[in-house]
């Protein structure tokens, strides 16, 4: 019985000793096979004794012969430096890089989609509503590459370009001919030349200016931005830069043949736009200063319709110079064709409205006519019992313009409590104004942008195109790009950032933007348009030297075709032009592709932060292609 009695003591024991066996044969099996490694690297050597005792001195024949210990004169350069670059995300085979897409054929060179003069024609011409956009369809769209025609050089740099262009580039002669008593253009030997003048300003656009100024204060920062109305070959805006005034110049594609594309080789913002049924695609309270010189708007007609959307576009205090028929008809009216009493009731028609849009005539001098828009509408309310058109409108976004329908209302402003209040809160003169918080911020009208998180961008974007302008040699070398294009500005950073280079950017607020920050923009002294990217903007091929575009491939990754977006911007890109793109390391990968298809040079880079970061940057420059020569290039070659 005492056998049995101690039988768990005796089991308990035995396990342990085995255990313990495991454990110390476990421990002999690990020293050995660290030894043999230390061996095996070159052996185990015996350091001199130190206050610790004997130390072993392990070989480390890989670490640089400066590494002392920590108690040493030097310390461990670390190396973290990435092992994998940007570029090497995107390996790609013979067989991909040998895709393309394919080269339009040359009649193409001036495709605008959505202004296709053949469509155009399927539409009503009641208000030139066949003159506005209308895009193709998905299936009707281009998947080809746009060509320049043979012989495009690079444009002239500007100044230089503001007088000259080649005429390879815009070969169209038509205004030579037409406007040829009025000093628009003129063409000599391989280029057009541009004196300056126009159909209301025979001495030149820089006295015409000059007039202006003799009425209207444009030397003191307080008008910065501006827009013309009819613009022909942009020439008013052209001499209003010189004045540190950015002036957006605007167009049909009409019988003029190419005067929005003259505006652009010249180096002068401009798209193409017509006055129709839709508003101009500007947010509201956005311009100093509106122009028409002889730009032949019906200006009267419609209920003032057209007044009533420059009304909508200028700055409270904002400013409309209109000159031209009917404005001093009585010298003009056997000149112009028309009768005088069709002139004055034209004339009459145009005081009526401007007076019951609450403007102020500030003067009528020679063919001159100045109109100035109230700071506030208190008084104007009152007005409304002896004007009853055109109401106020009711509940409608003033900022939205983008295929947005013009009514026949005026906007209002936005409140104020006292007379000499300016509505919407006073802007600084430029340049202070490029940095100052802008009124639609400080008001809240911004949800989630503060004047703190507005000071944040502005710094943001100053360190980024700094980052810019070294990775891209041509970015930083002034003069080398005029016409820049930001597809989604947000607050106009990136322009912001350049504006002391002989530049301008078009800053783009996509449609599908969560916020519209456009009035902001402007309020900056900036310029931009609305602009949905699923579809083709308002402008020529090869209108822009450099693009860049933040965040617009997520934005628009489930919207629509990503080689639609990029076929676009190929179409608007000058040869040997540049291209920043900055998203998600995904979505540049297949960016990237697409590219490649495009035959642009590219490469991507790591973030500004450092390779951890997710957000890339990719590179890219358009290769310089033209179409073939003609038939009649290749006989004048030959006999030249």
């Amino acid at each position: 019985m005492a056998t049995w009695a101690n039988l768990p003591y005796y089991l308990t024991l035995k396990t342990k000793k085995t255990s313990l066996f495991y454990m110390a044969v476990t421990t002999v099996l690990c020293s050995l096979s660290y030894f043999i490694g230390i061996w095996q690297h070159g052996g185990l050597k015996i350091a001199a004794k130190s206050p610790m005792g004997t130390l072993l001195e392990l070989p480390c024949n890989n670490l640089d012969k400066n590494f002392t210990t920590i108690g040493g004169s030097s310390s461990v350069t670390l190396d973290f430096t990435a092992r994998h670059n940007a570029d090497d995300l995107v390996p790609l085979s013979s067989s991909a890089r040998a895709e393309q897409i394919p080269p339009c054929k040359p009649e193409f060179s001036e495709y605008t989609p959505c202004e296709d003069v053949n469509r155009s024609l399927k539409f009503d011409r009641d208000r030139n509503i066949y003159r506005e956009r209308h895009c193709p369809d998905k299936d009707e769209l281009l998947k080809c590459r746009i060509p320049a025609p043979h012989g495009y050089k690079t444009p002239f740099r500007w100044p230089a370009s503001r007088d000259m262009v080649w005429y390879a580039n815009v070969p169209h002669k038509h205004l030579t001919v037409e406007k040829a008593k009025q000093n628009w253009v003129q063409f000599k030997g391989d280029r057009f030349k541009f004196p300056g003048g126009g159909t209301m300003f025979p001495r030149g656009a820089d006295s015409y200016i000059a007039d202006i100024g003799k009425f209207i204060n444009l030397k003191d920062g307080s008008i910065r931005t501006a827009i013309d109305t009819g613009c022909g070959v942009a020439s008013w805006g052209a001499y209003l830069l010189s004045r540190n005034i950015l002036s957006v110049s605007f167009a049909p594609r009409d019988t003029h043949v190419a005067q929005v594309q003259f505006a652009l080789e010249r180096g002068v913002p401009a798209l193409i736009g017509v006055l129709a049924s839709i508003r101009l695609p500007y947010p509201s309270r956005a311009f100093d200063i509106a122009h028409c010189s002889r730009c032949l708007i019906p200006w009267g007609k419609f209920d003032g319709l057209y007044l009533i959307e420059v009304d909508r576009l200028l700055r409270p205090g904002g400013y409309w110079v209109l000159s031209g028929p009917p404005i001093n008809w009585e010298s003009h009216w056997k000149g112009w064709n028309r009768t005088a009493q069709d002139l004055k009731k034209e004339q009459d028609g145009i005081e009526n409205v401007a007076r019951s849009l609450c403007w102020k005539k500030l003067v009528q001098k020679n063919d001159l006519a100045i109109w100035q828009k109230p700071s506030n509408h208190i008084h104007c309310k009152i007005y409304r019992k002896a004007f009853k058109k055109p109401p106020f409108c009711q509940a409608q976004d003033p900022d939205k313009a983008w295929y947005t329908k013009m009514e026949a209302c005026l906007t209002p402003l936005p409140e104020v409590s006292e007379t000499k209040e300016m509505a919407g809160g006073p802007l600084a003169k430029w340049p202070e104004r490029l940095t100052a918080v802008p009124p639609r911020i400080v008001s809240g009208s911004l949800d989630g942008i503060t004047a703190a998180t507005f000071e944040e961008d502005t710094y943001l974007w100053k360190k980024r195109v700094e980052h810019y302008k070294v990775l891209d040699s041509q970015l930083a070398e002034p003069g080398r790009y005029r016409n820049l294009l930001d597809m989604n500005a947000h607050l106009g950073g990136f322009a912001a950032a350049l504006v002391n280079d002989p530049l301008w950017v078009m800053n783009v607020v996509p449609a599908e933007a969560k916020l519209n920050t456009l009035g902001a923009i402007y309020e900056r002294g900036l310029i931009g348009t609305y602009q949905n990217w699923c579809e083709a903007m308002s402008t020529y091929p090869r209108t822009y030297d450099f693009i860049h575009a933040d965040s617009l491939f997520s934005l628009y990754q489930d919207r629509c075709d990503m080689e639609d977006i990029l076929l676009e911007m190929d179409r608007i890109l000058r040869p040997q032009g540049s291209v920043i793109i900055r998203d998600d390391v995904d979505i540049l990968v297949d960016v990237k592709s697409v590219i490649d298809k495009l035959q642009w040079d590219s490469r991507m880079v790591d973030h500004e932060g450092g390779p951890h970061v997710r957000e890339k940057l990719l590179i890219a420059v358009k290769q310089y292609w033209t179409a073939p020569a003609s038939s009649e290039d290749q006989e004048g070659s030959r006999t030249a």
